[in-house]
């Protein structure tokens, strides 16, 4: 059984990959014409369509499910865009490199982790700053602590050996900020992520 929460994000999932559909068909004319290079439209692709798909992905809380249908859509655009059919066969690392893509869950943990440092440099009296240290009141209910976007924040801070103090301290230098970043998310060529 969902719970209403599950239900709103699922919806607004359907609604975010609709619009970026949407986009993707009204450039149809554009992905199948032979005078443009696939360079020129990968970059067309990502933004136009990837940027509607990904829009405020750095407020999410991604499960693998939610992350998988993300992926399996940009996949299924590009091997529309490069002209890859059903008898033909390439493995997603390979459609990947070639169009110079990353895997979707190391886009959205980067545009996070920088949008943190961008919220943790604003004044202390900011909103959204002040929503991103928040911490509710009252008792929860029994059972295991759901598992929520700051308590992965944490876990991932955790990786490379920060707490979350130590996050908001190196966040006021933009460089140690900068390299903070690609420790927890490395690029995607040279880290072994390549699921």
């Amino acid at each position: 059984v969902r719970s209403r929460r599950q239900r709103q994000m699922c919806i607004r999932d359907r609604a975010r990959k609709k619009k970026a559909l949407q986009a993707f068909a009204i450039l149809k004319p554009i992905w199948r014409s032979r005078a443009l290079r696939t360079a020129t439209k990968i970059r067309i692709f990502n933004s136009n369509v990837k940027s509607v798909l990904l829009y405020g992905s750095e407020t999410w809380r991604s499960t693998a499910a939610s992350t998988k249908t993300i992926q399996v859509f940009i996949n299924r655009c590009l091997r529309n865009i490069t002209r890859i059919k059903w008898p033909e066969k390439i493995s997603n690392k390979n459609l990947w490199k070639m169009t110079k893509q990353e895997p979707v869950m190391q886009t959205i943990t980067t545009r996070k982790w920088r949008w943190i440092g961008h919220t943790l440099r604003k004044k202390n009296t900011n909103v959204t700053r002040h929503a991103l240290e928040w911490n509710p009141q009252g008792n929860r209910k029994r059972g295991r602590p759901k598992n929520t976007w700051r308590r992965d924040l944490s876990h991932e801070a955790k990786k490379i050996g920060k707490t979350w103090g130590e996050l908001k301290m190196v966040a006021k230098d933009r460089k140690k900020w900068k390299a903070a970043v690609i420790a927890l998310c490395p690029p995607w060529g040279r880290s072994g992520l390549s699921k």
